[in-house]
């Protein structure tokens, strides 16, 4: 148990410890079919994959697989992903697909879709049974029906059980538990149990939390159906990963289908662990470890900067893809020292394999734009994932020492960074990166007048801060990389390159040292 991965540390200084060193995932998330059979896996996912340097990868396990019949368990699907990216070279992070994905409960077992009376459905306010999909029935089981989280809970300690008992070279790093829960459609549950617990006081954790008393209107008003599922939901989870956690404490996290316009609680999973629930999620689920968005919103820097907040470690288990990923992922990393960057769908990285109903994006809020498919995909995002996991310690020292920082337009010309003796003033769009591509990197301070700047998309002018009066001369521009934590110079940079210093669509990394005179 002395090796079993951990978390130490909180916000931007949270750090997973794998085989006791600190482990960021630079990955991908596979679409939700694709680990459901191990031939396809090995014919379409893996040689996909190859090229992007991962260290991890996220894929799902399936409830219904795991427990075809109530009691029997079978462990096919996932003792042969295990064994397939210990091949490979990856590091595994699995999701739970148990009682909720998305909101519904497509991926519970055939025995327990067939059992409705004892898996009771979330209901509307008409008592109608929620849970439509691109036009398809996808029931939502309630978080209120305490055999349906019983019957979870088991599998996912058996699960649990199942890795503690066979994993032994620590191939899975972390767990995902349900996957963007919530209740899609309405803002409650509506069924005869959550309508006698909606008029109960409520709990006394929350009110302690919150100062607060009386029943769920009376304490939470406008909010109360929201905070009213999310409790449920949160509760139904700790039932469900403590009993995980009691067979083998891996780190836990829940994933958070985002709030967007119109902003309505049911348009989006009412009662998820998004951002205003994070304190009602702590309240009511001890064992989580992190709260983690899903990024699909043009709006990256604010969706980090919110969810890296209050102690939280910044974990993106899905994100845009590979037309963004570039620049998102170098200011994850710059500004709070990402413990987890993935995109979507890794395997199309590199091309479309699989299409998405248009449909179905809609109402998931997701635009088609943030799915597209940069024909050099591959090779940029591979190329960043590189250069990133080549400068790790780097990286790690920087941000103990607050000497690193992220940048990313956010709809913005330009940015201006100052740091203790240099100002940067970068501008973005133009010619630097094309207009599908995102733009951004982060600059790391090695002494007073020496940096580090890795980015993409943008171009940085240097100068000295206005208080101290001073000028800055470039003395000289690298270009280089990092090998076994040294820096290996390339080209230097002091003819006509050294006038503008661009960076383009592919991610650069260039070192710059200054003198400063009156």
């Amino acid at each position: 148990m002395a090796h079993i991965p951990y978390i130490e540390g909180t916000g931007r200084l949270a750090t997973l410890y794998v085989d006791g060193r600190p482990f960021h995932i630079r990955g991908g998330e596979l679409h939700n079919s694709s680990a459901s059979d191990l031939r396809y896996m090995e014919e379409r996912v893996w040689p996909a994959l190859r090229p992007l340097r991962l260290n991890g990868v996220i894929a799902p396990v399936y409830w219904e697989c795991l427990e075809p019949e109530e009691g029997v368990f079978d462990f096919e699907l996932v003792d042969g992903l295990i064994a397939q990216a210990r091949r490979e070279g990856v590091k595994l992070v699995l999701l739970w697909f148990g009682l909720w994905k998305n909101g519904a409960s497509t991926y519970i077992p055939l025995w327990a879709k067939n059992d409705p009376e004892r898996f009771g459905i979330v209901r509307n306010a008409g008592d109608r049974p929620l849970g439509y999909m691109g036009g398809t029935w996808d029931p939502t089981v309630s978080p209120l029906c305490r055999d349906a989280v019983a019957a979870d809970a088991r599998a996912f300690a058996a699960l649990m059980a199942h890795l503690r008992d066979t994993d032994g070279e620590r191939t899975v790093v972390m767990i995902q538990a349900e996957n963007e829960i919530g209740v899609v459609g309405a803002a409650r549950d509506y069924s005869e149990r959550a309508e006698a617990a909606f008029a109960e006081e409520i709990p006394a954790a929350l009110a302690e939390t919150f100062g607060v008393h009386g029943t769920w209107s009376e304490a939470f008003g406008a909010d109360a159906a929201e905070t009213f599922m999310a409790w449920h939901y949160a509760r139904a989870v700790e039932t469900i990963v403590s009993a995980g956690k009691a067979e083998y404490p891996l780190p836990v996290y829940v994933n958070a289908w985002l709030e967007q316009a119109p902003g309505v609680p049911g348009t989006y999973p009412s009662g998820g662990p998004q951002f205003k629930m994070h304190r009602v999620w702590r309240a009511a689920a001890p064992h989580v470890d992190l709260y983690a968005p899903d990024i699909y919103v043009p709006n990256f820097r604010d969706v980090c900067d919110e969810y890296a907040s209050d102690g939280n470690p910044l974990f993106i288990p899905e994100a845009r893809g590979p037309v963004d990923a570039v620049a998102n992922f170098l200011y994850a990393v710059g500004e709070h020292n990402a413990m987890c960057f993935a995109p979507f769908g890794i395997e199309d990285v590199a091309g479309r394999a699989e299409e998405l109903d248009p449909q179905v994006l809609a109402q998931l809020n997701i635009s088609p734009e943030a799915m597209g498919v940069a024909a050099d995909g591959a090779r940029l995002l591979g190329g960043v994932y590189g250069a990133v996991g080549s400068m790790e310690d780097v990286i790690e020292k920087a941000h103990r020492e607050g000497k690193i920082h992220g940048f990313l337009d956010n709809g913005n010309a330009s940015e201006i960074i100052d740091l203790e003796n240099i100002r940067l003033r970068i501008s973005y769009g133009g010619p630097f990166g094309g207009a599908k591509h995102a733009a951004g990197g982060l600059v790391i301070e090695l002494g007073d007048y020496e940096l580090l700047v890795l980015a993409c998309g943008c171009a940085i002018e240097f100068e000295a801060p206005e208080h101290t009066g001073m000028k800055l001369d470039l003395l000289r521009k690298e270009e280089g990389r990092f090998e076994d934590g040294r820096w290996v110079r390339g080209r230097i940079l002091n003819g006509d390159e050294r006038y503008r210093n661009t960076f383009g669509k592919e991610a650069q990394l260039q070192r710059f040292m200054f003198r400063a005179y009156r």
